[in-house]
């Protein structure tokens, strides 16, 4: 990391999304709603750079649109090696598509036994929405947590048409 956390606001139909970057060169580190458990707030000698963020922004307005569905960011997170491959798998699961933890858990090699810790790593995705963690439903097609509210990844889903 480089510089202090740059930042920009964004509006959504869920509510204003809190965009980050750790120094200048844009790749977008959180994405965070209000009152999202373990999201991100404005912080004193943080940098609100606008500009920074405006492909994401861009793109983010496209897909509420429903004219995007794959993002085209540069993002960097740091977590744990296993919380990087859960987050890498969740960035393949197909727009209007859902998937189960223990399919997670299963594309990136983990045992069974280990669905309780991909769900600990989903929960902790730091890049809500472009990370499509809100994809991840229970085995039994129920809507299960989401960082963000079971509101908004109602919200998500159906207008991904999965609802």
């Amino acid at each position: 990391m480089s510089g202090p956390v740059r930042y920009a606001s964004v509006d959504s139909p869920v509510g204003p999304l809190l965009l980050t970057a750790d120094g200048e060169d844009g790749r977008l580190t959180s994405l965070s709603v209000p009152g999202q458990k373990n999201g991100r707030t404005v912080q004193e000698g943080w940098l609100h750079t606008p500009d920074l963020f405006r492909a994401a922004g861009e793109q983010l307005a496209a897909y509420f649109g429903g004219e995007l569905k794959e993002f085209e960011l540069e993002l960097r997170s740091e977590g744990s090696e296993f919380r990087e491959r859960v987050w890498g798998a969740l960035g393949s699961v197909p727009y209007g598509e859902t998937t189960t933890y223990g399919a997670i858990a299963a594309r990136i090699g983990a045992s069974r036994a280990a669905v309780r810790a991909v769900g600990g790593a989903i929960g902790a995705n730091p890049l809500l929405i472009v990370r499509p963690c809100h994809r991840v439903i229970g085995a039994d097609g129920s809507l299960t947590g989401y960082a963000g509210g079971l509101e908004r990844k109602t919200v998500l889903l159906s207008l991904e048409g999965v609802l």
